[in-house]
């Protein structure tokens, strides 16, 4: 019998006697049940996987399993019917309607169920973050003088020297601001550089975090095709063009979620076309610190080479060291500057001292570069792992462009493919994936998944998800009325 079979039919069976139980009762023990059922250990944790999916057990490491304690019926408190009117009037005609939603960041923040290999996350695994390295610097943070006290509301001097530093060119501490993760640098600058209702220019596809940004202040998304070397030129200047935008937001270095890399001919392209249109060039600079063993030297952020304050730079320590260290950086030059500095203290005030010293404490350690070279060489040797085995399980998955740097990979899927129905089935297999359509703001040209390799384990167990994706692609082509796979797109 199939594995995917075994495991359907012992939940199954599991699911019929969770009767015996009182809400809370522990199940038999995994050994119990593999002698019981003659199946393999690995079929009944993914058999309980799939109950706690359902909300019928909950797993507890090193407990067991036990079955569900019912829902209590959450007590009405009163008719909130009132603020669908009230969240929907604009209070002008001509504005986007700044409805909010979360659902493409939630995909890569929220955590999979027990059992299930999670190639839909956003940031390292526990085992390639330096928590050690961090628990040090935040100790000896801890111990400065005045560590407890109110920052300056632009943050510590020293710390915005290193992301001066780190940027280069001309770019001066003064210039920096200190902010809490990407996510909010990036909310400071479409706030400070667009007025609700006018369009903001994107690269398509793009990171779905900016796009629900945009969409909830009120802003309204226009795409510009990228392809292996970045945004087109060309089309950058046809949109600026037809919709007077006056930001273009765009991912320069291991774009997400292509991995492309902006091309040395283009980069000035783009600054000369932004130029001349007038408009500001929010460059999102997320994963410099994520470059892969093999990549060669990276070209300078694009704020380096631009002196007449085209470019609004955001750069993070997030990625690189674990999602709670929320530190990163706004850098502009202008009068833009105070713009973006009086929404940063209105929003958050500063960013909290003994995170910033935290900080300090890190990078100027040497943990730090041995932290870059131990991940620089672990993401290389997961994306070619990955890389093959998905041409290996899955050749009829097309991958256009194997990237140097970030921590995942995008797959054009065959012509035909339900992505939700292929997402829902891979979820039913034990992996969770994420589907393409949240990372384009209009009609996606085809499907697609992003499959991320740095929030596993390991190596193996980017190919046991590799094996269970392909499950649930053989699960998805066997359904009534899908297109058959040819092995080639």
């Amino acid at each position: 019998m199939q594995e995917r079979s075994s495991v359907d039919e012992l939940a199954e069976r599991l699911r019929r006697e969770l009767d015996r139980y009182s809400p809370g009762g522990k199940l038999p023990s995994s050994r119990v049940l593999v002698d019981r059922f003659r199946v393999s250990p690995v079929t009944v944790s993914r058999a309980l996987a799939q109950l706690a999916a359902e909300g019928l057990v909950v797993t507890r490491p090193g407990a067991g399993a036990f079955r569900a304690r019912a829902r209590t019926a959450a007590t009405a408190t009163g008719d909130t019917s009132w603020q669908e009117v009230a969240l929907s009037a604009d209070g002008a005609a001509d504005l986007v309607p700044r409805s909010v939603d979360a659902s493409g960041v939630l995909v890569s923040l929220a955590a999979p169920p027990p059992g299930v290999i999670e190639f839909n996350g956003g940031y390292l695994h526990p085992s390639l973050q330096p928590e050690r390295a961090m628990s040090a610097a935040l100790a000896r943070a801890g111990r400065r003088p005045g560590a407890w006290g109110r920052p300056p509301t632009e943050g510590l001097p020293d710390l915005r020297e290193w992301f001066a530093r780190i940027i280069g060119g001309a770019v001066t501490a003064a210039e920096v601001l200190i902010t809490a993760g990407g996510q909010s640098a990036l909310t400071t600058a479409l706030r400070a550089l667009a007025p609700p209702g006018a369009p903001v220019l994107v690269e398509s596809p793009t990171y779905p975090g900016m796009l629900a940004i945009a969409r909830s202040a009120g802003l309204r998304p226009v795409p510009v095709p990228v392809d292996a070397d970045g945004v087109k030129p060309a089309l950058l200047a046809d949109a600026f063009r037809a919709t007077g935008a006056r930001v273009f937001v765009c991912q320069p270095l291991f774009q997400n979620p292509t991995g492309a890399v902006l091309a040395p001919e283009r980069r000035g392209e783009v600054l000369r076309i932004a130029r001349e249109a007038g408009a500001f060039v929010v460059e999102d600079d997320f994963v410099r610190r994520l470059v892969h063993e093999d990549a060669g030297p990276l070209p300078r952020p694009l704020a380096a080479d631009d002196p007449d304050g085209v470019v609004v730079h955001v750069g993070s320590l997030t990625k690189a060291t674990s999602p709670s260290f929320r530190v990163s950086a706004l850098a502009a030059r202008g009068p833009v500057l105070q713009r973006l500095r009086a929404i940063q203290i209105v929003d958050t005030f500063f960013v909290p001292r003994p995170l910033q010293e935290a900080a300090l404490e890190l990078v100027g350690s040497p943990a730090w570069p041995r932290h870059l070279r131990s991940i620089s060489a672990e993401l290389k040797a997961r994306r070619d792992t990955m890389t093959t085995a998905l041409r290996l399980e899955l050749p009829e998955l097309s991958l256009p462009h194997v990237p140097s740097g970030g921590y995942h990979l995008w797959l054009r899927l065959p012509d035909g493919t339900a992505e939700t129905a292929l997402t829902t089935a891979a979820l039913r297999a034990g992996v969770a994936i994420t589907p393409g359509r949240p990372y384009f703001s209009a009609e996606p040209p085809a499907g697609h998944l992003r499959l991320s390799f740095a929030a596993v384990a390991g190596p193996q167990e980017i190919q046991e998800g590799v094996r269970r994706l392909r499950r649930a692609c053989e699960e998805v082509l066997r359904a009534p009325g899908t297109q058959p796979w040819t092995g080639s797109v």
